[in-house]
């Protein structure tokens, strides 16, 4: 049995970056504010700089469509600002709804592999530093609003991708053990593979610091959660009967395709709410081309982990 894993570290930032040591202070004098208390705010929103994109272009699937061409600049800054905050809100979904369920599956050994005190350690661990994540981007939307002057209601948009197609295969199996296997798939995909969706922030000069930085802060412990996941779901692997080996594999592939696909739904709501005209019309254009890119196209940590488990199956 494989289940020697290592407690994940706190959260590591560098002191030196105002920006990373802005957003760790802020986030650590949150925690004991009392509600009846006001203290001052810590200078994350001086750090916010207008003149930086909030989210690039490049990764705009509508980039070079005419209808985004003409817009004004204002437009397209606001659907930037949009992608910024549906950005932050797929990887707070799927922390919630994705990750830590599964997490807790392992927490509670629901699947009798005899999982020790210290691997229900580092995955409760896990767990809060989910819930860190989860307030990390909470604020980097908040200051994107603050910054920009713009509401961008995260209401607006529906539940992620991910979280809906997790829903949707859930519902699909016959038993509560089934349930299980699957929301164990989607789980280990996410943790594996997040680092590459957050990846796709890291680089550029020109987007917004504060963006940048959260990011940043998120995929050092993301890599150290991926090797969690990928030993904690080899060892749940091994004491699985065939059919259940079948139907991780194949919650895994479906979880692969949820996770690197644009969010087009999402995109639609996005369109509504700024009232862009031929808005519809460009996300249908861009959902059917063949030139459509995937927005996650790593899935390598997820290749090594099916050699581990010895599954010849392809990956996007």
């Amino acid at each position: 049995m494989r289940n020697r894993v290592a407690p994940p570290a706190l959260p590591g930032f560098d002191a030196e970056d105002p920006v990373e040591s802005a957003i760790v202070r802020r986030l650590s004098e949150n925690w004991p504010r009392r509600a009846a208390v006001k203290r001052p705010e810590p200078d994350l929103d001086d750090l916010f700089d207008e003149t930086k994109l909030d989210y690039p272009d490049s990764l705009l699937p509508f980039a070079a469509h005419p209808v985004y061409v003409a817009l004004t600049p204002e437009q397209q800054g606001r659907l930037r600002a949009w992608a910024w905050i549906a950005f932050n809100k797929n990887v707070m979904d799927i922390e919630r709804s994705v990750v830590n369920p599964g997490f807790e599956l392992l927490a509670v050994d629901a699947f009798d592999v005899g999982f020790g005190d210290s691997v229900a350690v580092a995955v409760n661990q896990a767990m809060v530093d989910e819930q860190y994540h989860t307030l990390m981007h909470l604020n980097a939307s908040s200051s994107t609003r603050r910054g920009r002057g713009w509401s961008l209601p995260t209401k607006s948009l529906p539940d992620v991708l991910t979280v809906r197609a997790r829903a949707r295969a859930l519902s699909e199996c016959p038993d509560e053990r089934s349930r299980a296997v699957v929301a164990l798939a989607y789980m280990t995909v996410a943790e594996i593979s997040i680092s590459s969706y957050l990846d796709v922030i890291i680089e550029g000069e020109d987007i917004q610091p504060v963006n940048r930085a959260t990011v940043r802060l998120h995929n050092r412990d993301e890599l150290c959660h991926a090797s969690i996941a990928d030993a904690l779901a080899v060892s749940v692997f091994e004491n699985l009967d065939s059919d259940s080996r079948r139907r991780f594999v194949d919650g895994a592939a479906d979880a692969m395709t949820a996770f690197a696909g644009n969010d087009f739904g999402a995109w639609r709501a996005i369109m509504d709410a700024e009232g862009i005209v031929g808005g519809d019309r460009m996300i249908d254009d861009v959902e059917h081309s063949p030139d459509s890119a995937l927005l996650v196209q790593d899935f390598s940590g997820i290749k090594k982990l099916y050699d581990a488990l010895g599954v010849d199956r392809p990956v996007p």
